[in-house]
């Protein structure tokens, strides 16, 4: 493997981060991944043990790498420091030892939370990593994607789950939504400075310093009990989506941690965020068309995505 055209990927074994391993072998572009466990061998990837807080394993991650994509970070926890120490400081101890390395392309994967840090933790910690990002020094893009969707995700899967039996409940509002292989493609593109990268080095130089907020292309985003009815076609279901209040989804998630504990998923932290009314990607934060446009229709998107819950079990 020539180091000098190998791109670090942290978060590699997640649900963007195993779409992001499977593009960049399509392509042929090298990586050197993190994991906290043995992995496969898996021809293209070379793997590190270690976790963010593993200094030594972050040293050998970067050594070499002609540019760090940092996907890692922790999206849903009972206990908000643990926003901090995943988001913030995992983060910086990335970029500090990409620095050190003499790495100089960095591309960070925030999340459109970090455009109101004000109603969550999580946002709030995302923003607070995008400030690392953008006073490392480091020639830098930040990605901030919305809600993601597509095999492996377990987030999304829990409307795909409530539409089965013909009621999505969404608050009130709009977002929007991209299918997990579309941001790998993107994800790849940004980070891909040697191999893969003929042809499109100055485009990739004018992304330097810049945030992206990619999505579907669907203009003014999805509706949110649109998207409920689009989640409900894709199983096969008419679904109701009654409205959901501010105080309703504080109830509930008070009831889903007396339920679930530490596995659940709408917690406090989450009621503030998702009542915001507008998490729609915004036109002059789109990647340039140049290196990306997404290439999945959401409505065929999330018929394949309930077809391979199907094929899995988890539907």
């Amino acid at each position: 493997m020539n180091a000098g055209t190998v791109v670090a990927l942290t978060g590699a074994t997640g649900f963007v981060g195993q779409a992001v391993v499977e593009e960049a072998c399509r392509r042929g572009i090298a990586l050197r991944a993190l994991a906290r466990r043995e992995q496969p061998a898996c021809a293209g990837v070379e793997w590190v043990r270690g976790d963010l807080a593993d200094h030594a394993a972050l040293a050998a991650l970067v050594r070499g790498a002609a540019a760090v994509l940092h996907v890692a970070g922790v999206v849903n926890t009972p206990d908000p420091t643990g926003f901090h120490i995943g988001n913030v400081s995992g983060t910086q101890a990335v970029l500090e030892s990409a620095g050190a390395a003499g790495v100089r392309r960095f591309v960070f994967v925030s999340s459109l939370a970090a455009r109101a840090p004000g109603l969550s933790a999580y946002g709030r910690s995302k923003r607070q990593a995008e400030q690392a990002v953008e006073a490392s020094g480091l020639e830098w893009t930040i990605v901030r994607p919305p809600a993601i969707y597509g095999p492996r995700d377990r987030e999304i899967l829990e409307l795909f789950k409530a539409a089965r039996w013909g009621v999505v409940p969404m608050p009130a509002g709009s977002a929007s939504i991209v299918h997990v292989a579309d941001l790998a493609r993107l994800l790849v593109t940004l980070s891909a400075t040697g191999e893969g990268a003929t042809g499109q080095g100055a485009a990739l130089a004018a992304t330097n310093g810049q945030i992206y907020e990619p999505d579907d292309q669907r203009a003014g985003g999805w509706p949110n009990r649109e998207l409920a009815h689009a989640i409900g076609a894709a199983v096969g279901r008419r679904v109701w989506s009654p409205a959901l209040s501010k105080p309703v989804l504080a109830a509930l998630a008070g009831l889903d941690d007396r339920l679930r504990g530490a596995g659940a998923k709408l917690t406090r932290d989450r009621v503030g965020y998702m009542t915001h009314p507008d998490w729609v990607s915004r036109p002059d934060r789109a990647p340039p068309a140049t290196l990306w446009q997404p290439e999945i229709a959401t409505p065929e998107g999330l018929a394949a995505t309930a077809a391979w819950y199907r094929q899995h079990g988890w539907l």
